[in-house]
């Protein structure tokens, strides 16, 4: 999933910050995983004496005895692959402009925006999880809290110089290979998200996984076929690279909180209409003049929250591992308890994502201004934060020709 987010988003940046979005995503595992293990994973699901429905206690630092070590690591390993991601989503939308200190700084401490919602909606203790919310492979606590983050991100950051000029009216896909390949490598690691989310194969769970791979696919199918009759439709028949590939995430986004329990067909149409919402809020974020280079909002944000109401629609009361807690959606005469469930935890995390990644950034803000000044960004981050000079093919050609003569 990082090497997809990794060259998606190099895909979409302009050349001179390539590699500086890749470094970001590189952090996002060093220092977004050194304090997943110092106390991320502890405050999710420890459950030693003060543990209340709000954040665990224990578990920091995580090691245990040979007796539960399997069980615990394996846990702690997938569970530390959904913190990440929740980083990464906001290193694309803030790409080309954020400095990249301030940036390490924002990846060590946004696990701790990240772990109180995993334990909210999955722990034992979390209060969600004790109403009967239905998010099997983290659409609310990876999508909603990374997709939030991003546009609060995005906004305190402000958009790139002169993004919005008549001249870059439309923003330059630097190399569409990449963006194409990266989207291909996240389509199939999805399917190591959602399938994993059962936690295993024995008994009924191998069921649920085959389940969660055929709709997993199917909503990605839904997805492209949305976003391409979209792009036809709106752009004259122009079929835009960018809106097949978000069409096709926000379709995997949405997918994810009902994997293991909807119908092929459901999965589908969950699919396209998320990659329809998706690709009519792109040009919406434009409108309001924020920046996003990869479309991580639109994805994460709108199709995180599609995905949740999708639960409390589409969901059938399940009989084997009762994973839709004993409750039905709309459309299959369940009431209105799950939706209201779904719409709250949409609302609590939401609101905690937005308002701790402010009070983060502004802090930051204060110590690392957390953007580069003009004349950096003009350069850009690969030059002055990385020393990487990208040259173009005359200069190759000058500097060629230099050392010929040299030597």
């Amino acid at each position: 999933m990082q090497s997809g987010f990794a060259l998606l988003e190099s895909g979409c940046v302009s050349r001179k910050n390539e590699v500086n979005v890749r470094m970001k995503n590189i952090v996002d595992m060093v220092f977004g995983g050194l304090t997943y293990w110092m106390f991320g994973y502890g405050m999710s699901y420890g459950t030693d004496k003060g543990t209340n429905p709000f954040f665990g206690v224990g578990n920091y630092f995580v090691d245990t005895p040979e007796d539960n070590m399997g069980y615990l690591y394996a846990t702690y390993v997938f569970q530390l692959s959904f913190a990440s991601t929740a980083t990464t989503i906001v290193s694309g939308a803030v790409a080309e402009r954020f400095h990249f200190t301030a940036y390490c700084v924002y990846s060590f401490f946004n696990t701790f925006i990240y772990c109180l919602p995993a334990g909210w909606i999955w722990a034992k203790h979390g209060f969600l999880n004790h109403l009967g919310v239905v998010d099997i492979a983290g659409c609310c606590p990876v999508h909603l809290v990374g997709g939030a983050s991003a546009l609060v991100a995005a906004c305190l950051v402000g958009p790139r110089h002169e993004r919005y000029t008549d001249e870059k009216k439309f923003a330059i896909i630097n190399s569409p290979t990449n963006a194409m390949l990266g989207m291909f490598i996240l389509w199939w690691g999805w399917l190591g998200f959602n399938c994993g989310s059962t936690f295993g194969v024995t008994g009924a769970k191998w069921k649920y996984a085959s389940r969660s791979a055929i709709t997993t696919i199917n909503a990605s199918i839904g997805g492209g076929l949305g976003s391409l009759i979209f792009s036809s439709l709106v752009y004259n028949r122009k079929f835009l690279i960018s809106h097949l590939i978000n069409g096709i995430l926000s379709s995997l986004v949405a997918i994810t909180a009902g994997c293991a329990l909807y119908n092929p067909w459901e999965a589908l149409l969950i699919g396209f209409v998320s990659s329809q919402l998706t690709c009519i809020a792109m040009p919406v974020l434009d409108d309001l003049k924020i920046d996003d280079p990869v479309g991580a909002i639109p994805v994460h944000l709108v199709g995180s929250i599609w995905g949740m109401i999708s639960v409390g629609l589409f969901v059938e009361e399940d009989s084997m591992l009762l994973m839709s807690k004993k409750q039905a959606g709309l459309f299959y005469k369940g009431g209105f308890y799950l939706m209201g469930i779904q719409l709250l935890s949409l609302l609590v995390v939401g609101v905690w994502s937005g308002i701790t990644t402010l009070i983060l950034l502004k802090v930051i803000n204060l110590i690392i201004p957390i953007r580069m000044n003009l004349e950096d960004e003009e350069i850009g981050a690969d030059s002055v934060e990385h020393n990487i000079k990208h040259y173009t093919t005359s200069q190759m050609r000058q500097i060629s020709a230099t050392n010929s003569h040299l030597f």
